[in-house]
Formats: C-alpha cells, sequence, structure tokens
C-alpha cells in the first residue's frame, strides 16, 4: 500500500492488511477519544479528591493547569517529533506516558511530583491526538481545508471534556473516585493492543533528528506560564499582594518573562521566533480568546457556587447539564462547519453569532438563577454556553490558520492556547473568586441589619436554619450581581464586533485636523473678498459701456443696422 496523495485514494498504510479499510481511520477517532478523555485528575471527583489525598482545592486546581500547560507548551515540537519517530513509536509512547500518569496520579501527595506528572500526561495526551488526528487529515477533508478539519476536531476536544465529566461522575456515585483513573489506564492498554497487533512502523519521509529545538527556551515558557496560573490559582489563599509569597512571585514572574524574551531575540532559532509575534491581526485574536475564556470561566466557579452553595444539588444532579452543553457543542461546531465551508460566510459575523449566543447564556442564567427554580430551566442557558463555546473556539482557531503561514502555525497555536486553556480560565477564575467574596461581605453586612431583636424575639427562635437560608440568599445575590457585571461586559463586547461590522464605517472620509479646517476656512473667506471686488469692478465698466453705446446708437444715421448691445450680451454671459 502506497503513502497518501492529495488527489489519490486515501490510504494508511501503517496498518496491516488484515485491518478493514473502511475501520482503520475510525480505529483513529477512537484513539483520539481515548487521548481527550485522559488527565492527570478530573474535576467531577474533585471534592473527593480534597477529602482522599488531604490537599487543597487550589492544589488539584493547580494539577489541572499543570495538565493543560504540558498540552500547550508541545505544540511547536509536535511535526518535530512527527518527523524524528514513526506512528506507533509515537503513540505508543503517548499511551504508555497516559497510562503510568493516571495509574501513579492518585496516590502522590507531594505536590511538586504530582505537578510535574500531570504535566507530563499533558504532554503525552496532545502527542496522541495530535498524531492520530494528523493521519486522517486527508480523510476528513482532502483539501486539507481547516474550515472542515478544525469545527470537527473541536467535537472530538469538546465532547470529550463533557464525556470525562459524566463519565468521573457515574463511576463516582457508584464506586470511588479513583476508578476514573483506573477507566483510563483501561482505555490506555485498549490502545496499546492496537498499536501492538493492528499498526506497523512506517515513515512518510526520511528521518530528521532532533537538532536545533530550543530546549532551554522551551523549559522557560512553561514555567512562565506555570508561574502565572500558580499566581491566580494562590492568590485569594495568599490574601495576594499583602503576602510576600505572592510579591516574590510576581517579581520572578518578570524576571522569568524577561529571561525568556531576551533569549528569544539573542539566539538564532528560539523556541518562538520573534517574527511570529508580527503578523497582522495576531493579537487581537489573542487578546479576544484570552476575554472569552475569562467569560466562560463562569461555568467553573459561579455555577458550581450556585449549585452546591443555594440549590445544595449533588454531582449526579447537577451533572446533567452536561448532556445539554454537550448537544450544545455537537450544535456550534456544526454550524460553524456549515458558516465557514458550505456557504463561505464572513468570518467575523460568526464570530458575533458566538458572542449572541454568550450573552444569551450570561442573560439566561442572571434572570433565572433563584433558589426556586427546576434545573430543567437551564437547559436552554446551558445549551448557549455549549454552543457559544464550540462556535468561538473553532473560528478563532481557522482566524489564526488564516493569518500564519505554516513555518509559525504552529508557534502561534502554542500562545494561543497558552491563553486559551491556562491563563483566560485561571485569571477569570480569581477575578470570579474574588468578587464572590467581596459581594459576599458586602451584602451579609448590608442584610444582617434585618437580624435584630425583634427577630430573636420568637421562642424558641430557630437560629440555625435561619442563618442557613439567609446566608443561601446572600450568595444567591451575589452570584446574581457578578453574572450581571459580566453580561454588561460581554455586552459591550457585542457591540464593539457590531460597531466593527458596520459596512458606514468603509464609507466614512478621514476626520481633518482642525488646523486644516482652519485653512479652508481662511481660503474661503479670501476667494469671496476677491469675487466681491471682482463683481464691484466689472459692475462699474459695464455701466460705463452702457452708457457709451447708447449714446453712439442715438446718433447715428443708420437705424436699419443691427447693433449689438453690449450690456445685453455681457449679461447673457454672466
Amino acid at each position: 500500500m502506497g503513502a497518501p496523495i492529495l488527489n489519490g485514494p486515501f490510504t494508511m498504510p501503517m496498518f496491516r492488511e488484515f485491518v478493514p479499510r473502511k475501520m482503520q481511520p475510525w480505529i483513529y477517532v477512537f484513539m483520539a477519544f481515548t487521548f481527550q478523555l485522559s488527565g492527570g485528575i478530573y474535576l467531577g471527583a474533585l471534592n473527593q479528591m480534597v477529602g482522599g489525598m488531604s490537599l487543597m482545592r487550589e492544589d488539584l486546581m493547580m494539577c489541572l493547569y499543570a495538565n493543560l500547560a504540558g498540552m500547550a507548551i508541545y505544540f511547536p515540537l509536535l511535526f518535530r517529533m512527527k518527523f524524528c519517530f514513526t506512528n506507533k513509536t509515537l503513540l505508543t509512547a503517548a499511551a504508555l506516558g497516559a497510562l503510568v500518569c493516571n495509574l501513579v496520579a492518585p496516590y502522590i501527595t507531594f505536590l511538586p511530583l504530582l505537578w510535574a506528572v500531570c504535566f507530563v500526561e499533558g504532554i503525552c495526551k496532545i502527542q496522541g491526538t495530535f498524531e492520530a488526528m494528523s493521519n486522517i487529515q486527508l480523510w476528513m477533508t482532502p483539501k486539507r481545508d481547516f474550515t472542515v478539519f478544525f469545527p470537527l476536531l473541536h467535537i472530538i476536544i469538546l465532547g470529550s471534556m463533557q464525556l470525562s465529566d459524566l463519565m468521573t461522575t457515574w463511576l463516582l456515585h457508584h464506586y470511588h473516585w479513583t476508578c476514573m483513573h483506573l477507566f483510563i489506564a483501561a482505555l490506555m492498554l485498549v490502545d496499546l493492543l492496537i498499536l501492538a497487533t493492528c499498526v506497523r512502523h512506517f515513515r512518510f519521509m526520511k528521518k530528521l533528528p532532533l537538532l536545533g529545538i530550543d530546549w532551554t527556551g522551551a523549559l522557560l515558557w512553561a514555567a512562565l506560564l506555570l508561574q502565572i496560573a500558580y499566581l491566580f490559582d494562590y492568590g485569594e489563599f495568599y490574601d495576594w499582594w499583602n503576602s510576600p509569597v505572592i510579591c516574590t512571585l510576581t517579581c520572578t514572574i518578570v524576571l522569568t518573562a524577561y529571561v525568556s524574551v531576551k533569549r528569544m531575540l539573542a539566539i538564532r532559532h528560539p523556541f518562538l521566533e520573534p517574527k511570529m509575534w508580527t503578523y497582522r491581526y495576531l493579537f487581537p485574536i489573542l487578546a479576544l480568546i484570552t476575554v472569552v475564556e475569562m467569560i466562560l470561566a463562569t461555568e467553573r466557579v459561579l455555577e458550581e457556587s450556585f449549585y452546591e452553595g443555594v440549590m445544595h444539588y449533588a454531582e449526579t444532579v447537577s451533572v446533567q447539564l452536561d448532556w445539554l452543553a454537550l448537544a450544545g457543542i455537537l450544535a456550534g461546531c456544526l454550524f460553524a462547519y456549515w458558516w465557514m465551508h458550505v456557504r463561505r460566510f464572513n468570518y467575523l459575523r460568526l464570530l458575533i453569532v458566538g458572542v449572541m449566543a454568550l450573552v444569551c447564556y450570561l442573560a439566561g442564567y442572571y434572570f433565572l438563577f433563584s433558589g426556586e427554580i427546576h434545573l430543567s430551566q437551564l437547559y436552554l442557558p446551558t445549551m448557549c454556553r455549549g454552543f457559544a463555546y464550540a462556535v468561538l473556539s473553532a473560528t478563532f482557531m481557522v482566524c489564526l490558520e488564516e493569518i500564519m503561514t505554516f513555518q509559525h502555525f504552529f508557534q502561534a497555536l502554542s500562545v494561543f492556547n497558552m491563553l486559551h486553556m491556562v491563563v483566560g480560565g485561571v485569571q477569570g477564575s480569581a477575578l470570579y473568586g474574588r468578587a464572590l467574596s467581596y459581594y459576599m461581605t458586602d451584602n451579609m453586612a448590608r442584610y444582617g441589619s434585618a437580624i435584630d431583636r425583634v427577630s430573636f424575639s420568637s421562642s424558641p427562635f430557630p437560629l440555625g436554619e435561619y442563618m442557613e437560608t439567609f446566608v443561601s440568599q446572600m450568595m444567591e445575590v451575589s452570584i446574581r450581581q457578578i453574572y450581571g457585571w459580566v453580561l454588561y461586559g460581554c455586552i459591550l463586547l457585542l457591540l464593539l464586533f457590531l460597531l466593527y461590522d458596520m459596512p458606514v464605517r468603509r464609507q466614512l472620509k478621514e476626520m481633518p485636523s482642525w488646523k486644516n479646517v482652519a485653512r479652508e476656512v481662511k481660503n474661503t473667506y479670501r476667494r469671496f473678498k476677491i469675487s466681491r471686488k471682482i463683481s464691484a469692478h466689472d459692475a462699474f465698466f459695464s455701466g460705463a459701456t452702457v452708457s457709451c453705446n447708447r449714446s453712439l446708437f442715438k446718433s447715428s444715421t443708420l437705424e436699419d443696422t443691427t447693433f449689438p448691445f453690449p450690456a445685453t450680451v455681457e449679461s447673457e454671459e454672466r
């Protein structure tokens, strides 16, 4: 079997002959799903892991950010690894790495080692996903059209996030929180069995050694990303810059950023090349994806606080909304595919559609949040959230591919995912956590005056029941206030998109400066004075000419001779 070519039939020569040809790409789709389901920890069992591992919530969230940081930082190395090792070698190493990390992670309590394990697991996760999907890209789109590839890819990526949460909660309810790690380890064993029996070593091109890679630069950028995640994750715990720990960490972040940029500008082949930062529209895309991730961080902070603190839902109840989010993600990816590939509409207006869905999600939760609602009332806002996340993620990635050359695309994709996966989410979570703490304190001080002597006059007074209801109501009010502010910000973002897309904007002329306006007024005044002088001069001489011609006409003896009347001719010319 030959290698797949752009215009020929799609083949996968790494598979052995007995594997049915129609099943080959679907096997790699299955493997991509298994890698995306894996992780260092699983948020669906976060509360149980806090008690089971004797760790704080911030410690386990830092494990998640370490896992995502490993995925983001590894993007520039993906093609170098693909050109150095065979497909089977890379998939086997990724599956073995994910297997080992999932087996040892539940039993490690030394935090730096646990974070390192989660970081390595993130590298294995993205390596396995990329290697599986890159080999079936021509099966998905023979012309390598990224308006097809990225929407379908995000069905796997974003859909796996929801399915992972659902499976974790189900296993937790029936068994133990460590069963999710065992389940992922079993899936990795299935992948290894498939690779051992159905896949053989195959190279599409001559082996290229791993030379010229800036490993030091990669470590510096990874350290910077982890330091930023640590700052915003533990900021509330350490009371922000009132703590010497946070002050020292801030100075360290500045120093690491300076060394990373200095090295990028000094060496010949840096991990992130300076030219990558010069592409037009790169910074707006990076800024927008960061803002969107900050907005969507309401899911991890505000929604969970509402379900646990106000509604007192168990995990098995609130996780039902993941099915609606999954439906919204599927609809969003298919809508983005239809918009960008089938209809070939404007990408900017697709972003506007995504932001409009985000506004609908925030408005729905703002107006519906109450201790008396039924869970089904949140179905539609949750679908809007999934739809918005899918549309915006796929569109931003397509826009990034459109503006970049292949040489710098994976470097830009690394920076994009640093902000998309880590920085935007951790900043949003820190902001909402701080706002929730402030509004809870403020509202309890404002409304606490209702607890007075009259309230205590009844005997016996149910103090415990009263305070529990009071705290739940204050949390409800605080969450709604924060949602209101986020809704204002999202509406402002939508208005900016709509203003940028207005057709009249491209028809307006440049506004002149006040100097030019004054100069034009002066020139107009001078032209007016000159025209007045010319008119007076012409009127004087035309009058004298008329008098002279009339006298000559009267004294003329040639009465039948036609004589032109100068005044009439001049007035007609005017």
